[in-house]
């Protein structure tokens, strides 16, 4: 067995081919709200969120019209975007509503709270917040005890009110 990685490793990015740069930027700048930092060309854009160089490559190189990967296929399962206070989460589930976009689930797995949906490609994505470290469900040896329970997602939306 190789010796763990260092701890202060993060994944920095992640790239998707597209079939369509445009839906794609409406998808992650309008209605996800990411910030578009560059565009490369015509084949490929740049977002991010807090002024980062990028969190997520949009690229049409190899997939400009193409269809989405068929169901059994290996691949990409979903990317994961966090959010920092469950408030924030919140206003996501709010900006889906508003697009009229469906989740495929939803769930509170102790350790945090998820909402699950596809982008314009058929690509998994997952919007979650972390809860407190000193929340989170344990084994009676401290091992974590994760759940995947319902997400109450009026009460969610909860947190948006005044």
């Amino acid at each position: 067995m190789a010796k763990p990685i260092h701890p202060g490793v993060r994944i920095g990015h992640v790239h998707l081919k597209v079939a369509d740069l445009e839906q794609a930027l409406q998808f992650y700048v309008g209605v996800l709200g990411f910030e578009l930092t560059q565009r490369y060309g015509r084949g490929a854009a740049f977002v991010s969120a807090g002024g980062y160089h990028h969190h997520i490559g949009l690229n049409t190189w190899e997939s400009r019209g193409g269809l989405a990967p068929a169901p059994g296929t290996t691949g990409l399962y979903h990317v994961a975007i966090l959010y920092p206070t469950r408030q924030e989460l919140a206003d996501a589930l709010n900006r889906l509503n508003n697009a009229g976009i469906q989740l495929d689930g939803s769930a509170d797995h102790g350790v945090s709270e998820a909402l699950y949906l596809r982008d314009p490609d058929g690509n998994g994505i997952e919007l979650y917040w972390d809860k407190p470290e000193s929340e989170w469900p344990r084994t009676e040896d401290g091992g974590l005890a994760m759940v995947s329970d319902p997400l109450d997602l009026k009460d969610l939306l909860s947190e948006l009110e005044p």
